[in-house]
């Protein structure tokens, strides 16, 4: 089933020999369950891209629509409720409230919309992503690793048509990269999740399922990864993320600073 549709969406800034084509007549289709990695180099328009797709910032032309609405026809505070409920978003700089518990952040979505706090799936997804003792922390008191884990619950808790996400590794170093993309992809798969990430990187594009190339505003690659498994073997790259997800649900015991 689609949840999310892009029609010949452009998205240009200025005019004449200075005007930039941010986005060039981009034509996107996400399928519910997929996790998809739309790739770029920096100045491709990659994350342009996610912003109208998440509705954060208005297309010059074209059509976004997401879970059967068309976001662009929808006034401010329409847009800024539907996106509260239908959208989550991960981004690279975590975006947590300082002065907030973990649980705190985690449920803010659902406060801020006057919606009940379902305890049983928040306890459902603080396990799956290793957060048990943390809840009463702040943000400041948790590694950057364990902060982008609370920014995907946060994303998870109102269970939304769809999530983006910006550069979620960003910050992270190589282990803590493969911990969070794997559990990006553990709770995608877990909470029927349908997820688009934002990436510069080849290599952790590869463990999602569908890979997008774009460059000057304009994709031009589409495809289905290459199925990288044979008779239920595992490439290296793909045990050692399911390695660290592991060791991150079974308590946290790796060698984050806490």
């Amino acid at each position: 089933m689609k949840i999310l549709e892009a029609k010949n969406l452009k998205k240009y800034y200025g005019e004449g020999d200075v005007q930039v084509r941010a986005l060039d007549g981009v034509d996107l289709r996400i399928e519910e369950g997929e996790f998809c990695a739309i790739v770029g180099t920096s100045g491709s328009g990659k994350s342009t891209l996610l912003h109208m797709l998440g509705g954060l910032d208005y297309a010059t032309s074209g059509s976004v629509t997401v879970a059967g609405k068309k976001i662009f026809e929808l006034n401010e505070n329409a847009l800024t409720i539907f996106r509260r409920r239908h959208i989550g978003f991960i981004f690279q700089s975590y975006n947590l409230v300082p002065i907030l518990s973990i649980y705190e952040n985690i449920v803010l979505p659902l406060e801020l919309d006057g919606r009940p706090v379902d305890e049983a799936f928040v306890q459902d997804i603080v396990q799956t992503l290793g957060l048990q003792g943390k809840l009463h922390n702040l943000p400041g008191q948790l590694s950057g690793g364990q902060q982008q884990r609370v920014a995907i619950a946060r994303a998870l808790v109102t269970k939304p048509a769809i999530i983006l996400a910006d550069e979620p590794t960003g910050n992270l170093d190589s282990k803590t990269t493969q911990e969070v993309l794997g559990l990006l992809k553990l709770t995608g798969e877990q909470f029927h999740q349908t997820i688009v990430m934002i990436t510069h990187n080849e290599a952790l594009a590869q463990l999602c399922d569908r890979v997008i190339h774009i460059e000057d505003g304009k994709i031009v690659d589409d495809h289905l990864r290459e199925m990288q498994t044979m008779h239920g073997e595992q490439t290296m790259h793909e045990m050692q993320v399911v390695h660290e997800v592991q060791t991150v649900q079974k308590g946290g015991a790796s060698n984050e600073k806490q």
